[in-house]
């Protein structure tokens, strides 16, 4: 674990006690959503639109930042990576995490925001890790339209849509999300309601494994991606969704979505404040 991760996971210990402030309403079991005041972050959240929805798997108790749109779809960016992979494996278009792919630099010429880990060959739990969107792109071209909006179509996840021949369309406004469904397929996936095999579930968590704390491991998959894409020093909107794994406790499953002046306020801001709300709601304890 790095020290940075180490020291994100540090913030998911909370006393109930002090989440209990945190809430409008907060019921241990409460049929109705438990909402999350917005206003003890509003220093840190200034000049951003944010969502935010949790879902206990084992109480059924769902967790709303206030203010959030549940409803609103959105472009999915690298959180589709997790559906993404999930289909490779199935498909067997991708047999398993060490499905190497050679980077073909004539066909997918480095950008100038590419980082060093995208500018070379590598296999899919490597890709999955580093976000190499030129990898999943190939994949795309090998799975096809038609299996991506069976499979997309049968999850429940978006609007199902995945041009034929694109290798992009969850980067490039196609194929849209909400947050309920971000919830909702996450919830279906990790809970073995989709026909998913017991192995490639096992390939997703050791490949979206983002650190672990105690008896809670953190899952996870950020997005981003500008407004404009003819301009990417504008606005930017980015997501950080996945599921939290407990020892003797349910999974929870959570996504966040945020839209802000521009990429260097969200960046790191997306997945600090999903794992902060995630420990101020006590959800990161086992107990």
């Amino acid at each position: 674990m790095t020290a940075e991760t180490a020291l994100s996971l540090r913030s998911l210990s909370i006393s109930a006690g002090a989440a209990a402030s945190l809430f409008l309403t907060a019921p241990s079991f409460a049929a109705e959503p438990l909402h999350i005041d917005l206003a003890p972050y509003a220093a840190e959240t200034e000049g951003l639109k944010l969502s935010f929805f949790a879902r206990d798997l084992r109480t059924g108790a769902e967790y709303i930042l206030e203010g959030s749109d549940l409803e609103k779809r959105h472009t999915p960016f690298s959180t589709f990576k997790i559906p993404n992979l999930v289909i490779a494996l199935e498909t067997g278009v991708a047999p398993s995490l060490q499905e190497w792919r050679e980077w073909d630099e004539a066909l997918r010429p480095a950008a100038g925001h590419w980082p060093d880990g995208w500018r070379e060959s590598q296999d899919l739990g490597t890709a999955f890790e580093r976000s190499s969107v030129w990898y999943f792109q190939d994949l795309a071209l090998e799975i096809g339209g038609p299996a991506y909006r069976e499979y997309l179509s049968n999850w429940g996840y978006g609007n199902a849509a995945a041009p034929d021949k694109s290798d992009d369309f969850w980067l490039t406004g196609e194929l849209l999300i909400s947050l309920r469904e971000q919830v909702d397929y996450l919830d279906a996936l990790v809970s073995g309601e989709l026909d998913v095999s017991p192995a490639t579930l096992e390939a997703l968590a050791t490949a979206s494994g983002s650190g672990e704390i105690g008896g809670v491991t953190l899952h996870g998959k950020t997005g981003s991606g500008p407004d404009d894409p003819a301009n990417t020093s504008g606005s930017f909107s980015g997501w950080y969704a996945g599921y939290l794994s407990r020892d003797d406790a349910a999974t929870v499953v959570f996504a966040l979505h945020v839209a802000g002046p521009s990429f260097r306020s969200i960046r790191d801001f997306r997945k600090d404040f999903a794992i902060r709300l995630l420990g101020d709601v006590a959800l990161t304890s086992t107990e």
